[in-house]
């Protein structure tokens, strides 16, 4: 059975009418605004960064800040919205700037919780980079939190993952940790 028409079904037992005048397209609206928020699952790591790895001397912490993200709890299907902080300490190559954010946009495209997007997009820049140390700290707000359950509308959650140098040297990881709290 088509999404399209799974929205359909969705609708009337609901209690709504899919006929009437502003739902009419409401299903086949669903589904394709569905898919675009999915559509991690159709991409790749290997498409997403495209190459895009240079050679580099340098061995100092590379840090891109405030990567806005939307992603759908796997829970309930509501979207949570935040920011990815993502630093890698290169190992003779970096990586394309703005592969960065679409490794991000990759798997938070994906049915998800927060912890497990943490954790893929560390792993990932870890695989396609070779760095000596990857560090990733995801702050978001949960609308399965704020619009129904507990209703808390100032909570946020906050994950992280440290590999390499991040986990193992404290100065290292303090760095970071002071350079995103700017």
């Amino acid at each position: 059975m088509p999404l399209q028409q799974h929205y359909h079904a969705i609708l009337e037992q609901l209690g709504e009418d899919p006929a009437r005048e502003g739902l009419r397209d409401t299903p086949k609206r669903a589904a394709k605004a569905m898919q675009y928020l999915c559509r991690g699952y159709q991409q790749s790591l290997e498409e997403v960064t495209n190459g895009a790895l240079f050679s580099s001397d340098n061995s100092e912490m590379v840090l891109v800040r405030d990567i806005e993200l939307y992603s759908l709890c796997e829970h309930h299907l509501l979207p949570f919205i935040g920011k990815a902080q993502v630093a890698y300490i290169p190992n003779g190559q970096v990586l394309g700037l703005s592969k960065v954010a679409r490794i991000v946009d990759m798997y938070a495209r994906r049915l998800q919780i927060q912890e497990n997007l943490t954790r893929q997009i560390a792993d990932a820049i870890q695989q396609v980079t070779g760095a000596l140390g990857v560090a990733v700290v995801i702050e978001a707000q949960h609308m399965c939190m704020m619009m129904r359950g507990v209703e808390k509308q100032n909570s946020s959650m906050v994950s992280s993952v440290m590999l390499g140098e991040f986990r193992d040297n404290p100065a290292t990881r303090s760095e970071f940790l002071s350079l995103i709290r700017r």
